[in-house]
């Protein structure tokens, strides 16, 4: 028997969530002055969830190793939010919502979650737009929205500039009124470094200071985590440098099991990397696939002598240039998923059709965007649709209207003017599905840990849609958590503060002390970046995109070679009781050694392809998805949720079955 406990209710799908209100238990105002909660991470999900705890009256104390909660990687969203408003009346609805994000997952996700997050997206866009977020508007004034990969329907609304950093804003100062009236203590420049548990529960954290290096213990009822995704296993990503998953982690040391650990979202619109030097790969909003066109050179002499600098793409005839995603995808074409654009991408790289020095790149080209908006312009303006030099002008400023500030950004980094020539783009690790697992209420096997956002293990399935990782953070912080998080807390109205001079406390406190004074006091010889770039060209390299039996097995092999010298041979210079930038990353990467072969592990086991996790052995083979994603749902129709039992090769695996009563299981097709 699992010991699983999904508690997702009875009943049809469209009633579960209103009947669960109205049945789980709830804490009434007055009490819940009694109760504190921590809340660790301040992005969308944590800003979110403590904001609104808050106004409902518990006491929060909120968590962020930044400086200020402004500063979380949510900020750094550029494309959109998702949800079903139908504005366009182009046949959106819950329903479609809710179908579309199990198919984009790739059938590999839990039915009752999903239609909440569907049937709350509207209520996303109302809180928001009262709270001042500038999304961009139409003509006419309503909100403007349009479409992201994987959908045939407009109902990603965005703002200018990032439109995770508007969102965020918005928290942000939801947050602020809170912490003014004395509702949230802020606790920046700390770091969870361990979960402390109570009885079995989770009754608090220890933290780091990270300007004094004075580490802290802080109790509370209940410990909520929103600290984000792992993409950082593979050393470049599009995440901030910060990321990471140690505050996870160490819930899953504790007991929480963590689930689906090969699910990685690859996008397809990054700018390529430039070296071996770089730390972080740059994203570029998926919006642009809306209007810009993928393509390589038709011909491998033509890819070649565009790499060798002797030929220019602008200097690529029409009929030699390869769109290969509309080639291969006719229905969707360059909005296909990001799971499917990206493997396409390195499959035509590999294949020696790469357009940058290093042959990792393709084309999104805006030459076709910027001559249809300039001649609907210039007929709009009632001037000569066949002025080639009008229409161009016209056309760049719409473009440029609707996506200046990545062009900009692009060619600062490109040193190339994207309206005048193909942008290069080529996919990097961006967001993880997997993650801590959670039942409906997002509490973890720990009873009193919950997890929101990217740091459970998500209602995205094998892959995520563009535009939904703010849906779920949001709803996840406002909609959801304050609602179930209730159940839990309504029996703690008479538990008093939690005291934190207890042996719990103690030991883990020790713990935590004894592991930085190792790294500290370690006479070793290598830095902790040399350790975590090897670790991520393995990864990179076998854990990837596309993975294989072979591939996977090297993996595991090779990062536990790796993990072993890193515990010797590491140097972390300065001191532990002050800041220490690389005393913070060491801890890190230790996690990062141990996710990454669990990481593996669960690539290996699941023989199958779903998503963004692709099997090389599991492909079709002939018919019309001849190539793509090939899932066994007879054996793998299943959620991975590992328990810690020490080294990662011990960790136990339990299954959480997936039942579809509402969604019949197909091919996904794109085509």
């Amino acid at each position: 028997m699992s010991v699983l406990k999904s508690n997702i209710p009875e009943g049809p799908i469209k009633d579960k969530w209103t009947n669960h209100k109205n049945k789980i238990n709830v804490v009434n105002p007055a009490n819940k002055r009694l109760i504190d909660v921590i809340v660790v991470g301040t992005g969308l999900a944590g800003g979110s969830a403590a904001a609104s705890l808050a106004e409902m009256g518990y006491n929060v104390k909120a968590f962020c190793y930044q400086d200020s909660p402004r500063r979380a990687h949510s900020i750094a969203a550029q494309g959109g939010i998702n949800a079903a408003k139908n504005y366009q009346n182009d046949g959106d609805s819950v329903y479609r919502l809710f179908y579309d994000t199990v198919k984009g997952g790739d059938y590999r996700a839990r039915e009752a979650n999903v239609y909440r997050l569907a049937e709350v997206s509207a209520n996303i866009i109302d809180q928001c737009v009262a709270q001042g977020v500038p999304f961009a508007r139409d003509y006419g004034g309503l909100l403007d929205n349009r479409s992201f990969g994987g959908v045939l329907v407009s109902r990603t609304f965005y703002a200018k500039g990032q439109t995770g950093q508007q969102l965020l804003l918005g928290a942000y100062s939801a947050m602020n009124r809170q912490i003014n009236k004395g509702k949230i203590k802020m606790y920046n420049r700390h770091e969870m470094m361990d979960l402390v548990k109570i009885n079995g529960e989770a009754r608090g954290i220890i933290a780091r200071n990270l300007v004094t290096g004075e580490i802290e213990r802080h109790s509370a009822h209940a410990v909520v985590l929103c600290t984000g995704g792992y993409g950082n296993v593979f050393f470049l990503s599009t995440n901030a440098m910060g990321s990471n998953v140690s505050a996870a982690w160490k819930a899953h040391k504790r007991g929480a099991f963590f689930a689906n650990p090969c699910y990685t979202q690859i996008h397809p619109t990054c700018i390529p990397r430039s070296g071996e030097d770089q730390a972080k790969l740059t994203l570029m909003s998926e919006s642009l696939r809306n209007d810009g066109r993928i393509w390589v050179p038709g011909k491998l002499e033509d890819a070649q002598a565009i790499r060798e600098g002797k030929l220019k793409p602008t200097q690529i005839k029409e009929e030699d240039r390869d769109y290969y995603l509309e080639r291969r995808y006719p229905a969707f074409g360059n909005l296909v998923p990001r799971d499917v654009a990206s493997r396409a991408a390195k499959e035509r790289c590999d294949a020696g059709f790469g357009v940058n020095q290093t042959g990792e790149a393709v084309y999104l080209d805006f030459a076709s965007a910027i001559e249809r908006y300039g001649k609907t312009e210039a007929n709009i303006k009632g001037l000569d649709a066949n002025d080639k030099k009008l229409v161009n002008d016209l056309g760049t400023k719409v473009v440029e209207a609707k996506y200046g500030n990545l062009f900009q950004m692009y060619e600062k980094i490109a040193d190339e003017n994207p309206y005048k020539t193909p942008m290069k783009i080529y996919p990097a690790v961006h967001y993880t599905m997997g993650g801590i697992w959670v039942d409906y209420n997002l509490m973890t096997t720990v009873p009193g840990c919950y997890a929101a956002g990217e740091a459970n293990f998500s209602e995205h399935g094998a892959n995520r849609l563009g535009a939904s990782a703010l849906m779920q953070g949001l709803a996840d912080g406002y909609f959801v958590l304050p609602y179930t998080i209730g159940d839990f807390l309504s029996k703690d109205i008479r538990t008093g503060e939690i005291p934190t001079d207890t042996t719990e406390f103690d030991d883990a406190e020790k713990e935590v002390k004894e592991r930085l004074d190792f790294f500290i006091n370690n006479k070793g010889s290598k830095s902790v970046d040399h350790f975590h770039k090897r670790l991520g060209n393995v990864m990179w390299n076998k854990v990837g995109m596309s993975r294989n039996e072979q591939g996977l097995k090297e993996a595991i092999d090779e990062i536990k070679q790796i993990r072993e010298e890193f515990w010797k041979e590491v140097k972390v210079p300065g001191v532990a009781n002050g800041l220490n930038p690389e005393l913070e990353k060491a801890g890190r990467v230790a996690d990062f050694l141990e996710l990454g072969e669990l990481f593996a592990k669960d690539a290996l086991h699941r023989n199958e392809s779903c998503g963004g996790h692709f099997r090389e052995e599991s492909v079709e083979v002939g018919g019309e998805q001849d190539g793509e994603a090939l899932r066994d749902d007879v054996n793998f129709r299943y959620v991975a949720a590992w328990e810690y039992k020490g080294e990662p090769s011990d960790a136990v695996l339990h299954k959480e079955q997936l039942e579809f009563n509402d969604i019949e299981l197909k091919q996904r097709s794109y085509k």
